[in-house]
């Protein structure tokens, strides 16, 4: 039996300003989701078009400033983040060679849904159901190798999501990004069952739209430890991201940040468990179905919160299993 790599997706979750301003101020967000990859992460999939949907929710009812305190009011009801998503994806491996690597391409295309609740402040808003901001890669390369994968690639997001630097209704950041990700999923054993991988993905961006404010530079990791059985269509393990803010925010000229205030440069970390599901008939793979379940820790300057990422690839044409 013949099965494609656990494929890869890419979850574009728009950030929102936290209006949690009272007692510290929150950062720009970039465009990295988190916690879109996990377990073999650094794996590109077999040659052929894969389709890919996706959904991702976060929550999260928590900031922490740069102290890892909490943030919040003298309530017991401060006020809570959702972010529904979802994104069909589509990939293209080729048989054609780059530098030794099998040459892609991936193309994705969010929609998402954001509410936000603040009841001491009596404020309630929800973006409503759109299109967010587009994310394609053009370079999408893989290695591979007896014990281990490698991959290699350049991507942009597109500002194509509505944003308005005043709106309560964003699903873009406004924003053009610019990324570097290399990645490598390590075999522990020779029937390649073990392995441990993990991703770096390095974003730059442009100045938002309609003003001179610029978000700072940011790296992210994300991968997982696992097991695969079954020839690659079971797999389980623990997934895990990391997040850091390198350079400043510019908020721009507009903006005066209050006497004795400082913004630090955020960072975040999560874990949790991930499996990988086949949907197959006696005679052909249909689809393999990814599951992976992340809690936040160690916000600085951020939101904390926990996610749910829920992933269906399917290859076309579906793979005969006999």
């Amino acid at each position: 039996m013949t099965l494609a790599r656990t494929a890869r997706t890419f979850l574009l979750v728009t950030g929102v300003a936290s209006c949690w301003a009272g007692q510290a101020h929150a950062q720009f967000n970039g465009h990295n989701g988190l916690g879109d990859f996990g377990v073999l992460s650094g794996s590109q999939p077999e040659p052929g078009f894969y389709a890919l949907a996706f959904y991702y929710r976060y929550g999260t009812d928590l900031l922490r400033n740069g102290d890892g305190e909490e943030v919040g009011f003298e309530t017991n009801d401060p006020g809570d983040l959702t972010v529904n998503s979802f994104a069909p994806m589509l990939w293209w491996v080729t048989d054609h060679k780059v530098l030794g690597a099998n040459y892609g391409a991936l193309l994705v295309l969010p929609i998402a849904n954001i509410g936000l609740e603040v009841p001491i402040l009596d404020r309630k808003s929800k973006t409503g159901t759109a299109l967010g901001d587009l994310y394609f890669q053009p370079v999408n390369l893989g290695w591979h190798r007896e014990r281990a994968d490698f991959t290699a690639g350049l991507a942009f997001f597109a500002p194509t999501g509505r944003y308005e630097a005043d709106a309560d209704d964003n699903v873009g950041l406004g924003m053009w990004t610019f990324e570097l990700n290399a990645g490598t999923s390590i075999f522990l054993d020779e029937a390649r069952s073990w392995h441990l991988a993990t991703t770096a993905y390095y974003e730059t961006h442009s100045e938002k739209k309609d003003s001179d404010a610029k978000v700072g530079d940011i790296i992210t990791l994300e991968g997982g430890f696992g097991k695969s059985f079954m020839e690659g269509a079971l797999t389980v393990g623990a997934a895990y991201f990391a997040q850091w803010k390198i350079t400043d925010d510019d908020f721009g000229t507009d903006f005066e940040l209050p006497s004795g205030r400082e913004i630090g440069k955020h960072k975040v970390y999560g874990f949790g468990p991930e499996v990988t599901l086949p949907l197959a008939t006696s005679e052909k793979l249909i689809a393999l179905v990814n599951i992976r379940y992340l809690w936040e820790t160690g916000a600085r300057t951020k939101t904390q919160g926990h996610a749910l990422a829920i992933t269906a690839t399917f290859p076309i044409p579906s793979i005969p299993l006999i």
